[in-house]
């Protein structure tokens, strides 16, 4: 009997996007990814279907970080940021002509941010048009996620905020993918019976939690979490597997902590005077390039420099020992009478991003696991499901992916401050929605969409997982507030009926995602 892997990643970035600044420091957020990232797990899955490599992988794209991909604004900016890095690699291929070491660093980032543009410019700076090639080829599953990464347990108090949430986000997922969004990740995995109702209502047939709701579900799963479990209400949960997720994604535990892989915190923007690095651009300040020359090699020591082909052979030699571990892991469980299949949820930004040589494992991996067709097999939760369409019932816990498993890092008493205005604006939006529900004329649909949209960017899990954790953090409690006195402003003209429709254009053409924002969904 066959044992199965899911890898299920979630990319998501909060919606940045500033045209009123010609620069803007946050929106560096969106242009690393992409060269980390994105493009990189996109060149992967390329390759791995041209030499004709059977996988399938699943990936959650959320409705903020699709509309900053489709953005040409963004664009724009983002081939204006590759142009800059370009430019400095050539500048680095200069100043360390006479060290050998780092000039051979120097001449890599080169070759590779050189290697990003080609490919973006060649996939027409559409990221979005070649997920949904490899969709169509079969070898990988797209699913939906709420409108802005809103902490959906939080927002239940209000039953229309939370249903908007998940509305908004599927109905995004269709004008994006043109089909139904079977599967669902609820931001954070963050899951509270309330929610199912809402899921159901847009006909969303499987989600993931994490291992603890399984471990806590009542009654326990017979199968652990090794196979998914429906609710009562007829969806198909999937757990979370803690043991193969720790070897990836642990800094300390797991291979992301190799001495030999690059150092993420030590970066050229740190090292070297503003004026050099980024001597063509107007914010002087002291940032992240991507261009980072030494490696983790210890707590305690000094960083040495980074060396690609060790770092290879390590991320090859991770990959190798993964497998490994899923075929033992997997070993007992095939003796049993079900298919097991193992579930892992990583967020796609540790690839590349955070952990250099991610995408360089992954493709290892699977280029591994197909030589063992009889003892593990790639899926996806929705092709399982399809497969093995009877499971138990159970009733999961509450709980999500964050820290102590519930809700704490978004209810800490550094951002707890939040959730009262998030409470206070989602009342005053069904209120406007009920008061206008048949009488909306042309400018009060658009101040009425855009006060759903202040409400949504006010909702996002990012601001207050920012604040937590101290990164970011005062661009965090700034977005929050301009969304509140935002919102505020729209809904007090709205009670009046006196739009200023000089202040309604500057929101719309400042936060332009959700064009056709369905507000009557907070009736």
């Amino acid at each position: 009997m066959s044992g199965f892997l899911a890898l299920v990643l979630h990319a998501h970035l909060p919606f940045v996007r500033h045209p009123e600044h010609d620069e803007f420091f946050e929106e560096d957020w969106l242009f690393e990814a992409i060269s980390e990232t994105y493009i990189p797990l996109l060149a992967m899955m390329l390759r791995l279907r041209h030499d004709g490599v059977p996988f399938k992988l699943t990936i959650g794209l959320t409705p903020p970080l699709c509309a900053m991909l489709d953005d040409e604004l963004l664009r724009a900016r983002y081939r204006r940021h590759l142009a800059r890095t370009i430019r400095l690699a050539e500048r680095e291929l200069e100043r360390t002509r006479d060290d050998p070491a780092a000039h051979g660093l120097a001449r890599f980032y080169h070759q590779t941010f050189s290697e990003i543009r080609r490919l973006y410019e060649a996939w027409s700076c559409d990221l979005l048009g070649v997920f949904r090639e490899l969709r169509t080829a079969g070898v990988l599953e797209i699913i939906a996620s709420a409108a802005s990464h809103g902490l959906l347990p939080l927002l239940t108090s209000t039953p229309a905020a939370a249903r908007a949430q998940i509305r908004v986000g599927c109905e995004a997922y269709r004008q994006t993918f043109h089909d139904e969004p079977i599967g669902f990740w609820l931001p954070e995995c963050a899951y509270a019976l309330e929610l199912e109702k809402f899921l159901q209502e847009q006909n969303v047939r499987w989600f993931i939690l994490d291992a603890h709701a399984f471990a806590l579900a009542k009654p326990k799963p017979r199968r652990a979490v090794y196979a998914p479990c429906f609710t009562s209400g007829g969806l198909a949960a999937f757990a979370r597997d803690p043991v193969s997720s720790r070897e990836v994604w642990s800094a300390e535990a797991g291979y992301p902590g190799d001495r030999v892989y690059r150092e993420f915190y030590r970066d050229l923007g740190f090292d070297l005077p503003a004026d050099y690095v980024f001597a063509d651009s107007s914010l002087k300040i002291p940032r992240f390039t991507g261009l980072k020359y030494h490696r983790i090699t210890s707590r305690a020591a000094e960083k040495e420099l980074y060396q690609r082909t060790p770092a290879e052979g390590a991320a090859r030699a991770h990959a190798e020992h993964f497998l490994a571990s899923r075929l033992h892991q997997l070993e007992p469980l095939r003796a049993l009478d079900f298919e097991p299949i193992i579930t892992m949820p990583f967020d796609a930004e540790l690839f590349g991003h955070w952990w250099y040589e991610g995408p360089l494992f992954l493709e290892h991996f699977i280029r591994q696991a197909a030589a063992h067709p009889d003892a593990l097999q790639l899926t996806t939760p929705g092709a399982y499901l399809a497969q093995h369409p009877t499971q138990e019932v159970i009733a999961p816990a509450a709980s999500s992916w964050g820290e102590k498993g519930y809700l704490n890092v978004w209810l800490d008493q550094s951002n707890a401050w939040i959730q009262p205005h998030l409470h206070a604006a989602a009342r005053r939006m069904t209120e406007m929605a009920r008061a206008y529900e048949k009488t909306a004329g042309a400018q009060t649909e658009r101040a009425l969409r855009q006060l759903a949209r202040e409400l949504l960017l006010m909702q996002a899990s990012d601001w207050p997982f920012l604040i937590k954790n101290g990164t970011a953090a005062r661009y965090a409690e700034r977005r929050i507030t301009t969304h509140v006195e935002q919102f505020t402003k729209l809904y007090e003209q709205l009670k009046s009926g006196r739009i200023d429709e000089a202040f309604l254009s500057d929101c719309e053409t400042r936060d332009n995602l959700f064009p056709n924002l369905a507000w009557r969904s907070y009736l």
